[in-house]
């Protein structure tokens, strides 16, 4: 356990098929455009954008051992992604995930991360056996979570004696997956990364502007929370200090899936870079940003 990663990435690790189109798009349309498939999940986007930040991420989650896991293990192992903590599974298949955006935005999404759901807490021997800590001597370094996990097993991590000194970074993959965290609003260590969404769907209630929002989770008891709203002002709220907020830079958007990874990531690696909170959060969204106008890659 000398040789310990900058940082845990628990969650989604699978294939992004993305169909992109310059068109603005509605339900039923038909129109031209460019499909991709590229390495994707939460997970794996936030550990990703860590590696390009020069930190060193090791991959906790379930792939199958069937052609396309290969291929996607090769991936992240070429992205300098430490891959060997992986749940390698000879029945479950490598999750996918398929999303069509046009020039307003997502259209549309499904995830299938069934495998994941189903691997369960295999994916965290690691944590367990030795590898990574154990009960005794728990993991003491940064941890991103999505929510991509069951409520079951999320309920287990945020309780986990192997995680009892860890940093807490914690995402819902998406908004269908809020409530998911519920575990984690009152947890003592744990930083939520969500959109105002997300955020509405947490506190059971509609908010129209972030800081109002972040300020509704820390009400409700969460440590220290980020909302974010697209091009809109993001904000920050903790217990016990004031509300912080910017404005993200005005950029062309030419992609969105990721974009929320990266943010989280960026922040999480500005924060370990010794920025205070301010710089933190204008650090993330100057990266999202890149990122959602195609000035950085995958």
């Amino acid at each position: 356990m000398t040789d310990r990663p900058d940082i845990l990435c628990i969650g989604s690790v699978l294939w992004d098929v993305i169909g992109r189109s310059a068109s603005a798009m509605r339900a039923g349309s038909d129109v031209p455009g460019r499909i991709t498939r590229l390495p994707g999940g939460v997970a794996l986007n936030i550990a990703m954008a860590m590696a390009r930040a020069g930190l060193r991420p090791a991959l906790l989650s379930s792939v199958g051992r069937d052609a396309e896991g290969d291929e996607l293990v090769a991936a992240c192992a070429a992205l300098t992604l430490e891959t060997a903590y992986l749940y390698r599974s000879d029945d479950l298949p490598t999750d996918r995930y398929m999303a069509v955006e046009g020039a307003n935005g997502l259209i549309a999404a499904i995830a299938d991360a069934h495998s994941l759901e189903a691997a369960g807490d295999k994916i965290l021997r690691p944590l367990s056996d030795g590898r990574l800590g154990t009960a005794e001597a728990p993991f003491a370094g940064t941890v991103a979570l999505d929510g991509n996990l069951t409520q079951m097993l999320l309920e287990r991590i945020a309780t986990d004696p192997a995680l009892a000194r860890a940093d807490l970074r914690v995402a819902p993959a998406s908004p269908g997956k809020a409530e998911r965290l519920l575990p984690f609003l009152t947890h003592p260590r744990a930083v939520l990364y969500v959109n105002l969404e997300e955020a509405s769907l947490l506190a059971q209630r509609g908010f129209t502007d972030s800081a109002t929002a972040a300020e509704a989770l820390v009400a409700r008891g969460a440590k220290r929370v980020l909302v974010t709203d697209g091009g809109n002002p993001a904000a920050e709220a903790a217990a016990g200090q004031p509300t912080i907020g910017r404005q993200p830079p005005e950029v062309l958007v030419t992609r969105v899936t990721g974009a929320g990874d990266t943010f989280m990531a960026a922040h999480i690696a500005a924060e370990r870079d010794g920025a205070d909170r301010a710089q933190a959060l204008a650090r993330a969204l100057d990266t999202a940003a890149q990122y959602v106008s195609g000035d950085t890659s995958l």
